[in-house]
């Protein structure tokens, strides 16, 4: 008789994800059909119009929807990195270091994603000058470093509160063992501190990617930016409909994959 352990093995790994990509896929259907309803309910007269022009503006909407993702991918980048180290000086042994820190945290995590744009749109120059020569500072950095900074402080309190989860047997375990403390935050603790951290910043990065869309307030050519001067330049209620409806599905598209990845990791490394 054949051994299938093999096979079985596989299973579980097989059904998780089964439970990621059915559901990913069923929210897909759904959000082409809503598509589709909508251009069903719109005249027969006025639709082969109205499909030129969402096919027209279309590869600028993706254009503008990469400004949004690439804005994103570079403040939960800057965010995780100053996080990581705000969350260490968090828990460090100096008092006043850590007091700054933490009130650094409560500060930019209780603060409106808007307020920030506003704050890093105006408190930075317009171009930096470099000797003689000046570079241009643009908005979307200005955008990035301004959702970069609760990005930051939600890192920071992810990190602390990680590393307040391990249970102290590993920090005895880690000195039997006779390694120092940096040791052990490297080889013991860390480790568990990321497997514990990667749902909530997954989260975290998909509140950044939608935060995003506020880029457009302050002049950068977004998704939203692209979405407004297409309907206003098109003049038509219908198309304005429509390329608002685009608008959503893209980055509901982008955004619910990342949502039901999440899911699936905090099944996965759930502490009981």
């Amino acid at each position: 008789m054949a051994d299938n352990t093999g096979f079985v093995a596989t299973l579980p790994g097989w059904r998780n994800a089964r439970n990621i990509t059915l559901p990913a896929l069923a929210a897909i259907v759904i959000a082409l059909l809503l598509a589709l309803t909508v251009l069903w309910l719109i005249p027969t007269r006025s639709a082969s119009p109205l499909l030129a022009h969402v096919l027209r503006w279309l590869p600028a909407l993706l254009w503008g929807m990469l400004a949004n993702i690439q804005i994103s991918v570079l403040a939960i980048a800057l965010g995780t990195l100053a996080g990581l180290v705000i969350g260490a000086l968090q828990l460090s042994p100096v008092r006043p270091v850590a007091q700054v820190a933490r009130w650094y945290v409560q500060v930019f995590r209780n603060a409106p994603m808007l307020i920030l744009i506003y704050f890093s749109t105006y408190v930075f120059p317009f171009e930096i000058r470099l000797g003689s020569t000046y570079l241009a500072f643009p908005d979307w950095i200005k955008v990035t470093l301004g959702l970069a900074l609760p990005a930051s402080a939600n890192v920071a309190e992810i990190f602390r509160g990680a590393i307040g989860g391990i249970p102290s047997a590993q920090w005895e375990a880690a000195a039997q063992l006779g390694l120092r403390r940096s040791q052990a935050y490297r080889w013991v603790i860390l480790p568990q501190c990321l497997r514990r951290m990667l749902p909530p910043w997954m989260n975290l990065y998909a509140t950044i990617t939608m935060g995003t869309a506020l880029a457009s307030l302050v002049g950068v050519k977004d998704l939203l930016d692209t979405a407004q001067i297409a309907s206003s330049t098109v003049n038509r209620v219908d198309f304005t409909v429509t390329v608002y409806f685009l608008t959503l599905l893209l980055f509901f598209l982008y955004c619910y994959p990342i949502s039901r990845f999440t899911q699936y990791l905090e099944k996965k490394h759930a502490f009981h």
